[in-house]
């Protein structure tokens, strides 16, 4: 570790020497992954997840990365189905219940006072309440690696969504209104998120 007057230089594997890892704020704020999915005995699970995002249009692929073998990778690996759950400021509060530890026969959707919903194509229960949610296909389940190749307790989880529920009071004109929908995204501090609005919005058209 090196200080100067311009950077704070660090080698994560050293330490960052400062009062909070700053790497996960530097890399936010992103979306939530907020994943339901079912065990093969039938009990919906929901929980949150920090690392989410897409990684592909046509077919459009996400993913999100659980860090420990938890009860939605068990899941997703047991049924190969998992359903992605918009989080808006509105449910903010129930998706902070839903990160609770329970044991695997307790469903969250209880807990946090929510609504499960069946889902069209996938045997998983969707959030009711949420005005967005994805239906996924496992495609690849991937435990990562440290540049050595020594393998990390860490597990991406890639699904094709095969299927898109989406609130019409979000659709201005055919066009998805991303501030409309309040979405919630996850910053870098303990307890710090962030949500969109009008006023972060610009626009910038690709050259060529």
């Amino acid at each position: 570790m090196a200080m100067s007057d311009t950077f704070h230089f660090y080698e994560p594997r050293l330490g960052h020497g400062l009062a909070h890892d700053p790497f996960n704020a530097i890399v936010g704020p992103r979306p939530i992954g907020w994943i339901s999915t079912r065990s093969k005995a039938g009990v919906d699970n929901l929980a949150p997840y920090s690392f989410f995002n897409a990684f592909n249009y046509t077919p459009p692929i996400v993913g999100f990365a659980s860090v420990g073998h938890k009860d939605s990778l068990r899941n997703i690996e047991e049924t190969g189905e998992f359903v992605w759950n918009l989080v808006t400021r509105p449910l903010a509060e129930a998706m902070n219940q839903t990160s609770a530890n329970l044991p695997p026969e307790v469903s969250e959707f209880e807990l946090a006072g929510l609504t499960p919903e069946d889902a069209r194509l996938v045997a998983v229960s969707r959030v009711k309440e949420s005005p967005v949610s994805f239906e996924c296909k496992r495609t690849q389940i991937l435990q990562l690696q440290t540049a050595a190749g020594d393998s990390v307790p860490t597990w991406l989880v890639l699904g094709e969504v095969i299927a898109v529920h989406l609130d019409r009071r979000l659709l201005k004109d055919g066009v998805y209104d991303t501030a409309a929908a309040e979405h919630v995204l996850r910053a870098g501090g303990p307890a710090d998120y962030f949500t969109v609005g009008v006023e972060q919005l610009f626009r910038m058209t690709r050259p060529g």
